[in-house]
């Protein structure tokens, strides 16, 4: 019988996701340095995953 896949970890929510992208801005004074760019490009990809995810609960 084969082995379940490992169940992967939920992903955080909407709010969540956007308060950590306005926190990266507040602390950066508005300019992003290149390592904090890529911290934003980050969220930006987990709070779209998410809101498709939130999308496709709604529905």
């Amino acid at each position: 019988m084969p082995t379940p896949p490992a169940q992967l970890p939920r992903a955080r929510s909407l709010s969540a996701v956007n308060e950590d992208i306005r926190a990266l801005w507040q602390r950066s004074g508005g300019v992003l340095a290149p390592e904090e760019r890529q911290e934003y490009e980050s969220l930006l990809a987990e709070w779209n995953s998410a809101s498709q995810a939130d999308a496709s609960e709604a529905a």
